[in-house]
């Protein structure tokens, strides 16, 4: 059975299909909001990023709290970003800025749920990402999967109680300059990923290491769900979004011939072809130690990838029908350690937004003087979570159905209605 359910489920949630072979939702599910997105990259900095390095420097406060960087002027009048920002400060005008932002979850693998799900951690239930609320609600488009993750996923960006149906593809690999293509899926635990190549089908996968079950019923009657599965990765509009060699070399040297880099121009070919909800895994920013040299090592880059991302998006008008955010598992201390770094911080950090149906140019929410608090505008993780389904059009009323057949709210928060425009 468990073999049986990994051919219906296991698969099935790596392509974004229903459970029953066909497509996760062929049409959009009814919903009471205005969709003002059709896409959402969601870049996220595993590890926490330090908001006083980035978003929210205090360059008058004591060293202590300063930090080793200083703080440039943006195009926003009075708004600074930390001194390694400096692209980024040149398009703060098609930026929404949140500095309260702020939940209780101190260990990163419950701060990363958090923001991942726009829920709290519960011993009781295991809440979705919302890029699988995305996928269930919404459901694949174009013959994309709906919900991709760059390189890989971790277990906040899954299901949850929605079932692996609703889970992520993970493209599994880092883009780099040269060479990227997507080969090989990435397989639930009991399958060799060296003996999966999506060029031979999903048919020989059943027949290489399911050799026990291939002549039953269940598995014969699979065969034309893994060739629907097949199909829309082997589809031209499929192959060609994954194609980073398609880009022009000075597109791709404007982001960054660097994992940053490509790792964001992928996710906006995907948003452009159709995907729904990608989210862009970048770095590692937990610096107890040594925050110095772990920022001067990813910031630029990142810099650099984000101001062109939205550049070019801005650009070719589709910044107005994408949804880009920044976030991380939460903050860090005001103050730098004796190592050189900072803890973990939960009580005041920053997420950037961008794109369709928000205010440009906007900092919603002001930190106090070492950014410990929020002195007004906090926004509580659960609405920010609550603004992001929004935006993608879901309605904040509706249930879900939880295994038991339990009704689920979408979200516990309300949407930061002074962001939207």
């Amino acid at each position: 059975m468990r073999r049986r359910h990994f051919l219906k489920a296991g698969c099935a949630s790596l392509l974004g299909l229903g459970a029953t072979g066909s497509w996760a939702a062929a049409e959009p599910a009814p919903t009471s909001a205005v969709a003002k997105a059709k896409s959402l990259i969601h870049i996220f900095l595993p590890g926490a990023m330090a908001q006083h390095e980035s978003w929210d420097p205090k360059p008058e406060a004591m060293s202590a709290v300063r930090g080793e960087f200083g703080a440039i002027d943006t195009k926003l009048s009075g708004v600074q970003f930390g001194e390694l920002l400096a692209k980024t400060a040149g398009i703060a005008d098609k930026l929404t800025l949140l500095r309260g932002v702020w939940h209780n979850e101190a260990a990163h693998e419950r701060g990363v749920q958090t923001m991942m799900t726009g829920w709290r951690p519960s011993p009781a239930i295991v809440y979705p990402s919302l890029g699988s609320v995305i996928s269930h609600e919404l459901g694949s488009q174009r013959n994309l999967p709906p919900y991709v993750c760059i390189p890989t996923s971790d277990p906040a960006s899954q299901a949850g109680y929605l079932g692996d149906v609703y889970g992520p593809f993970d493209v599994g690999g880092t883009p780099t300059a040269t060479g990227f293509q997507v080969r090989d899926l990435a397989l639930p635990k009991g399958i060799d990923p060296t003996r999966f190549d999506i060029r031979r089908g999903l048919r020989d996968v059943v027949q290489q290491n399911f050799q026990s079950l291939a002549a039953e019923p269940a598995v014969l009657a699979m065969n034309e769900f893994y060739q629907k599965a097949y199909g829309m990765i082997s589809e031209p509009v499929a192959r060609e979004a994954f194609n980073l060699g398609a880009e022009p070399q000075h597109i791709r040297e404007a982001y960054g011939l660097n994992p940053a880099g490509q790792t964001l121009l992928l996710a906006r070919r995907l948003a452009q072809s159709g995907v729904r909800f990608i989210t862009a895994n970048y770095g590692f920013w937990d610096h107890h130690k040594g925050l110095r040299k772990g920022v001067q090592e990813q910031l630029p880059a990142f810099d650099q990838a984000f101001a062109a991302l939205i550049s070019d998006l801005d650009a070719q008008g589709l910044l107005d029908e994408v949804l880009v955010v920044v976030s991380s598992d939460f903050g860090r201390t005001p103050k730098m350690n004796i190592d050189g770094g900072r803890d973990h911080w939960t009580k005041c950090f920053s997420v950037v937004m961008a794109g369709a149906g928000l205010k440009r140019g906007m900092v919603h929410g002001v930190s106090d003087s070492t950014g410990a608090e929020p002195l007004e505008g906090a926004v509580a993780a659960e609405d920010y979570g609550a603004t992001v389904l929004q935006l993608m059009g879901m309605s904040l009323e509706k249930r879900l159905m939880a295994p038991g057949n339990r009704p689920m709210a979408i979200t516990s928060g309300k949407p930061v209605q002074a962001i939207l425009a």
